[in-house]
């Protein structure tokens, strides 16, 4: 069945609030009538409502990095999924490498942090991937059925249909290295394949799997010819409008005339 692309942004700890507002202007000049691909920015947490009343006028939404899973109490330095929804955003990064790595978060939190956000109706960007050691191991594929297990844990089929995963191999983040299109293919059939068993055909058939990981201008055509990768959740090149609008293009280039 056919998906449709999805290119997402993630700027990280990038960006004040007049350069994020820059940017996100530049592009909505660029690609913010551009039909051919759902586009979101996921800008940090201090500039979401001011790049929403940017884009809000064009085909461009708007995602958070991270949230937290409570609605709201007594927890210094975190966001709500209410406070995220509030700032017009849609999607919502959850479980990036980063925040495994920096920040302690687990299987166990992502779940959470998937079941509060579903409930209050943003769509959850869910992040998996392994690292170089455990590719060197071959242990790709048990890394990666276990964050689907506990990410998803409890969850239904409508639940999955309403999220969005990335598989981004963490060796390949911010490295330069990239998971060859053969690579990343062969991961992102072994998550389709998990969800066939694990729910319906159609859930596997529907739900978008992105790839992350040092993906530029020059590499998205290629990945993006693999039947199992529906787009890209992109970082360092998504800071530029030139590299991020290209990709953009790129990542439907064979199917229309860009």
């Amino acid at each position: 069945m056919a998906r449709k692309p999805f290119i997402a942004g993630n700027w990280k700890m990038y960006k004040t609030t007049n350069e994020a507002v820059e940017l996100a202007g530049s592009l909505v000049k660029e690609i913010g009538k551009f039909v051919h691909a759902d586009i979101a920015l996921c800008p940090t947490y201090t500039v979401l409502n001011d790049v929403y009343k940017t884009i809000e006028n064009s085909v461009i939404t708007l995602g958070a990095q991270n949230v937290y899973w409570e609605s709201e109490g007594a927890y210094t330095g975190e966001i709500s999924p209410i406070m995220v929804k509030d700032t017009g955003a849609e999607y919502v990064i959850i479980g990036h490498s980063e925040r495994r790595k920096y920040f302690s978060e687990t299987d166990s939190t992502v779940n959470k942090k998937v079941k509060a956000v579903l409930a209050i109706g943003l769509t959850p960007i869910i992040c998996i991937g392994e690292t170089l050691e455990e590719r060197e191991q071959n242990k790709t594929m048990d890394v990666i059925k276990t964050q689907l297990e506990g990410g998803l844990e409890g969850f239904a089929a409508l639940d999955v249909l309403n999220s969005v995963i990335a598989y981004e191999p963490i060796w390949a983040i911010g490295t330069g290295k990239t998971a060859t299109p053969e690579q990343a293919e062969e991961v992102h059939a072994f998550i389709r394949t998990w969800l066939e068993e694990k729910y319906t055909s159609s859930t596997s058939d529907q739900i978008r799997i992105l790839y992350g990981g040092s993906v530029k201008p020059e590499n998205i055509r290629e990945l993006m010819q693999k039947e199992n990768i529906d787009g890209a959740l992109v970082g360092g090149a998504s800071l530029k409008k030139d590299s991020f609008v290209s990709i953009v293009k790129n990542a439907v280039s064979d199917t229309i005339k860009t």
